[in-house]
């Protein structure tokens, strides 16, 4: 199932708006009813006001009615895999759990999986608040 997202998540990068970085990422969101809903990043002159692909994907999962992530697999062909930034981790967290899975891609696919408790282990959550 992780080569579905993996497969969404690249071509979400294919359409990047990346002007400024040349940095293309993608992101695949997989909720409970098996919708998946991608993003990629949008970036904008006046940085940092762009956003990032899991940014949208969350945007596009929340229009389509549905608020729980399930999974997310993160794409960009550069380097050897790329992990979601400070401010996207609390967000998936906002919509996901510390179990929710997380898989980090390089080019050729998923080249590791680890859950979103060990991304962001002391989340901002309003049960414990």
């Amino acid at each position: 199932m992780a080569d579905e997202l993996f497969e969404a998540a690249r071509d979400a990068a294919a359409k990047a708006h990346k002007p400024y970085s040349n940095f293309p990422v993608g992101a695949a969101i997989r909720t409970p009813s098996g919708a998946i809903h991608t993003g990629c990043n949008i970036e904008n002159v006046s940085f940092p006001e762009g956003w990032c692909a899991e940014t949208t994907a969350i945007g596009h999962m929340v229009m389509a009615g549905e608020n729980m992530i399930a999974e997310v697999c993160v794409y960009a062909p550069e380097g050897p895999r790329t992990t979601p930034c400070g401010g996207c981790r609390q967000r998936l967290r906002e919509f996901g759990s510390a179990d929710t899975k997380v898989h980090l891609c390089d080019a050729t696919g998923v080249v590791e999986t680890i859950t979103l408790g060990d991304l962001l282990p002391a989340a901002f959550d309003m049960d414990e608040t």
